[in-house]
């Protein structure tokens, strides 16, 4: 991949790769797609957490692994949230042991937070909790080499379809639809002036 400029990816939030039906599938997307690129640029399609390391069937025929994860938010959110750092680099180490060579792009991470929303200690839609919940994603992708890049989930809230999952939309944001900081876009900024 030295040299690569740009990726595929052919596939976001695959729900079913963990399907050993998925694999003759996925298997004609990528080679047919490698015979139009006369790039030869990476490959990859986005893995969702129903698909963990040693689940997913069809990681073999992307360059880059790319994955949503959000331990600490649908898995073992709040006051589970070092339970959620460890299964998450319980994970990553699998992840490791499968696909030792690739790299590891995170597409999708992140906590919804209600702007203005205050509490110690932190409590999931806090702003407190979504700094939080950023510094452990970060630290975990900070102890792998593989992992080469990361993209948190939301630049901004916006909004949804109304339901019980999402109030009044989508508020993972790290500033609020009228592009208001919250306190997690410092934590992000302090991260990419120090990375």
């Amino acid at each position: 991949m030295p040299g690569a400029s740009g990726a595929w990816n052919f596939i976001d939030a695959a729900n079913d790769s963990a399907s050993e039906a998925a694999v003759p599938y996925f298997k004609e997307i990528f080679d047919y797609a490698r015979t139009l690129d006369p790039q030869h640029r990476p490959l990859t399609y986005t893995n969702l957490m129903m698909a963990a390391a040693g689940k997913d069937k069809c990681h073999q025929f992307a360059d880059v692994i790319c994955l949503n994860r959000y331990y600490g938010w649908y898995m073992q959110g709040g006051y589970q949230l070092i339970g959620a750092k460890k299964a998450f680099i319980d994970e990553m180490n699998q992840w490791m042991n499968t696909e030792p060579n690739k790299p590891f792009l995170f597409t999708e991470y992140g906590a919804d937070t209600d702007a203005g929303a205050h509490k110690l200690p932190s409590v999931q839609w806090s702003e407190e909790y979504q700094c939080e919940y950023l510094t452990m994603q970060h630290e975990v992708f900070d102890m792998f080499e593989a992992v080469v890049g990361e993209q948190v989930w939301n630049l901004c809230d916006f909004q949804t379809g109304e339901g019980i999952m999402r109030v009044d939309g989508n508020k993972k944001g790290v500033f609020t639809r009228d592009r208001q900081p919250k306190a997690a876009a410092y934590v992000l900024k302090e991260r990419w002036e120090t990375k």
